[in-house]
């Protein structure tokens, strides 16, 4: 079936099918909702709330919560649920959630706690919406469609990452925390779109039991060792970038005094250079090797994160700009060379279940790694001011990666060339 004109005018795709269309259209807007509930919300604590670093912290361990505590057991309830009503009901706690805030607000009740649960919230029902609209792709679009389907979907959120921030800004400007409304209503949007889908993904009887699940995704990673090498690396990795990515509106909005327009625009240039880097990363992979570019990638991403440094005495908002542009960059091409590099590894079979105990694992640090960069700059601003102690927050989650993700990820690629994988490796 042909999608309709105005998708079609939209620059939709025909082949995919009116289905495929919808959904994608659907999560195109809500991913801009996205970026500008990320952006909004920690300026929201900073600027209209007051809150501490810790209190940052806080909301930033919120936001990352779930993915460790539900992916594991989400993705056995999803498979088992009716996969376009698990999307709709999602989208529509996540419209109730995030509008409580400004809600709140208006109404002068808005308060840490309250934000810290409307995050919580809305992030593990969003954990429930991502593994069903990935298997909703395997219900409605063809095998031999499904990689032109998610590079769909990968242009959709690149681009949102790209005009998000600085949507956000100006909405921020315009509406202060009723900008948040707008990311409520994407995804009234987005469940609009699901719900003008043909049925699919009827509710089926599983007999394996769950934990058999559970416990089979773990083991798949662990007994193979350079899927093993994949999960320490990454975890490891994992325990420097979220401090960075935590205290960043803290050094940009207290350290730096940037406003919130000047920020907006530095995260969206950032962002542009992270697509820049998904457009290259194919090319990159052949020439180097996935298995090669894996701890090298690790290695800079981590690395560049100390440009830092060089602000104030360079223009601030320069300085941010190329340190997060190179940041975003080579944290594609990590993402990029690691799903190569375990796609080639796992049964097709296997590739929910596997995926799900990796994320679980090397995601689990992330809530504890953003309350921690909250809670040392809490514990060092007395002393040292809050721009120093930001600065050293951040230079030290850095440092982690450095030398941290390279000891299990060097290993692993030196095995892939022994092993001589399909996958790329020269």
């Amino acid at each position: 079936m042909s999608p309709p004109a105005t998708l079609t005018r939209l620059g939709l795709s025909r082949g995919l099918g009116r289905e495929f269309n919808l959904l994608w259209l659907g999560q195109s807007v809500s991913n801009v909702g996205d970026r500008i509930n990320l952006f909004v919300v920690p300026t929201v604590m900073i600027l209209l709330l007051h809150a501490s670093a810790f209190q940052v912290g806080l909301v930033g361990m919120a936001q990352y919560l779930a993915i460790p505590l539900l992916s594991l057991v989400a993705g056995v309830l999803v498979d088992r649920w009716d996969l376009r009503r698990t999307l709709i009901w999602c989208d529509l706690i996540r419209v109730v959630t995030i509008a409580a805030i400004p809600v709140a607000y208006w109404l002068d009740v808005l308060s840490v706690p309250l934000v810290f649960a409307v995050v919580a919230l809305a992030n593990a029902t969003s954990v429930f919406f991502n593994i069903g609209y990935t298997a909703t792709i395997s219900s409605i679009v063809p095998a031999d469609g499904r990689v032109q389907a998610f590079s769909h979907l990968e242009s959709s959120r690149t681009t949102a990452e790209v005009v998000g921030p600085a949507v956000a800004s100006v909405l921020y400007r315009l509406l202060g925390v009723a900008s948040l409304l707008v990311d409520a209503i994407t995804f009234l949007f987005s469940a609009a779109t699901v719900r003008a889908m043909q049925p699919y993904g009827v509710r089926k009887q599983q007999h394996e039991p769950m934990w058999t699940r559970l416990v089979a995704g773990v083991k798949l990673n662990w007994n193979d060792p350079v899927l093993r090498g994949t999960i320490l690396g990454t975890t490891l990795l994992n325990l420097g970038g979220p401090i960075f990515v935590t205290v960043m509106p803290i050094l940009a909005y207290r350290g730096l005094h940037l406003s919130v327009p000047t920020f907006g625009t530095v995260m969206s240039v950032a962002a542009v250079a992270a697509v820049g880097g998904a457009l290259v990363a194919q090319r990159v992979s052949k020439k180097v090797g996935p298995a090669r570019l894996m701890p090298w990638s690790a290695f800079l991403h981590s690395a560049v994160g100390l440009g830092i440094l060089a602000a104030p005495a360079l223009p601030s908002a320069v300085v941010l700009c190329v340190t997060l542009s190179l940041y975003g960059l080579t944290m594609v091409w990590y993402n990029v060379s690691t799903g190569a590099v375990r796609q080639a590894r796992v049964d097709p079979a296997d590739q929910a279940v596997s995926h799900a105990a990796f994320r679980t694992i090397t995601w689990g640090v992330i809530p504890f790694s953003a309350l921690l960069g909250g809670v040392l700059v809490e514990v060092l601003t007395p002393h040292a001011g809050v721009l120093d102690a930001a600065r050293i927050t951040m230079v030290g989650a850095t440092l982690i990666g450095v030398v941290c993700a390279w000891i299990p990820l060097a290993p692993t690629q030196a095995r892939l060339d022994r092993e001589r994988e399909t996958v790329g490796v020269a």
